[in-house]
């Protein structure tokens, strides 16, 4: 995998990736950055829920699960010095279908952060990561 990241003004930064796509990232503005972008620290999270939630789909889907939607709310703590790693990540999975089974939807959740999310996997070397699930079932309310 390879992906080229450019400052272009300020504190912003675009990162390329292989595949093709790009990502605008800025600093805080008390660091000289314009709020641009996300911080680089964001897109860390960001991408790890994208990790663990591509996993959860795939999964269900797999174990024929009737999944329509499903997202991640993460909540993370970081080190108060240099380096500021993430310390704690909580992801609470909202999970919508129809006749889930709760024991497959934890099932694909374990083995998300045990097997298959690199990126979860990865930043359990610093944090304690911790997960939850509801299930939403189809025609009910929709997720928050």
């Amino acid at each position: 995998m390879k992906a080229k990241v450019s400052w272009f003004d300020g504190m912003s930064f675009v990162g390329e990736t292989e595949s093709g796509h790009a990502i605008v990232m800025d600093g805080a503005p008390d660091a000289g950055g314009r709020n641009l972008g996300p911080r680089p620290m964001e897109t860390v999270l960001v991408g790890t829920g994208g990790c663990t939630a591509f996993d959860v789909v795939l999964i269900l889907k797999r174990s024929r699960q009737d999944v329509t939607a499903c997202h991640v709310e993460l909540d993370a703590e970081r080190a108060e010095t240099d380096p500021k790693v993430f310390t704690r990540i909580h992801m609470h999975f909202v999970v919508r279908g129809r006749n889930l089974k709760p024991s497959m939807v934890e099932n694909a959740i374990k083995l998300s952060h045990q097997k298959y999310c690199s990126a979860s996997i990865m930043l359990a070397k610093t944090a304690t990561i911790t997960h939850d699930y509801e299930i939403v079932e189809e025609g009910g309310a929709p997720p928050t």
